[in-house]
């Protein structure tokens, strides 16, 4: 898998879908023309898959090379033959119990650069996947999930690296964008979206509200 499959998005044989939305103009449209409006009621299923994973899906599969890769909630995650759902490798985190995230513990998506898969996780990492067999490459800390960080997105990778955010902002956290080295995990710049001034007058006023409520 290479930066430039990415850059060229989807093929109009529909063998590739490499971002969570298909290309970095992220519109999600398929290229395919085989359903219509007039062959859509002849639609039938060719394969089911039981993933014994309770919770939402909120996921968008990357395809390539007729397999799928497909994550869901609580950061367990699959490689799926697309031709017949058989299960090539199956991929689960151990989470910690006492997690933050406020509105599901859910997983958007893969990314993928080379032999690589990249995940966020909802204690707050980033975890490089092999994409034959499912194993831990590299495992790197975002940032502390017990101060309220975790993470959901669907990484973006652009050139060599990965491109990911995290959430938390009901618990007060401090939002960032960071970027790493596809290769090792090495993070290679991180932007605040929050700035340090503005974070510590939310500080100051939480701790303000808790003391009249109190």
């Amino acid at each position: 898998m290479t930066a430039q499959e990415i850059l060229d998005g989807l093929t109009p044989d529909g063998s590739r879908w490499l971002t969570f939305g298909g290309n970095y103009s992220n519109q999600r449209h398929s290229p395919l023309t085989q359903i219509t409006p007039a062959n859509v009621n002849r639609l039938v299923p060719q394969w089911t898959f039981q993933t014994g994973t309770l919770g939402n899906f909120e996921t968008t599969s990357l395809f390539r090379d007729n397999v799928l890769y497909v994550t869901g909630p609580q950061n367990v995650a699959w490689a799926l033959d697309a031709r017949t759902g058989r299960q090539i490798w199956r991929y689960r985190r151990e989470l910690p119990p006492n997690l933050t995230a406020c509105c599901g513990l859910v997983n958007r998506g893969f990314g993928v650069l080379g032999d690589k898969l990249f995940m966020v996780t909802l204690d707050a990492h980033l975890v490089a996947l092999d994409m034959k067999t499912g194993a831990v490459v590299w495992d790197v800390t975002m940032q502390d999930y017990k101060t309220g960080y975790a993470s959901t997105i669907a990484p973006i990778v652009v050139k060599d690296k990965v491109i990911v955010g995290v959430a938390g902002g009901e618990f007060g956290i401090r939002g960032f964008i960071d970027a790493y080295e596809a290769q090792t995990g090495k993070r290679a710049w991180r932007f605040y979206t929050i700035s340090r001034a503005m974070r510590h007058g939310q500080a100051i006023r939480g701790r303000s509200v808790a003391r009249v409520s109190g």
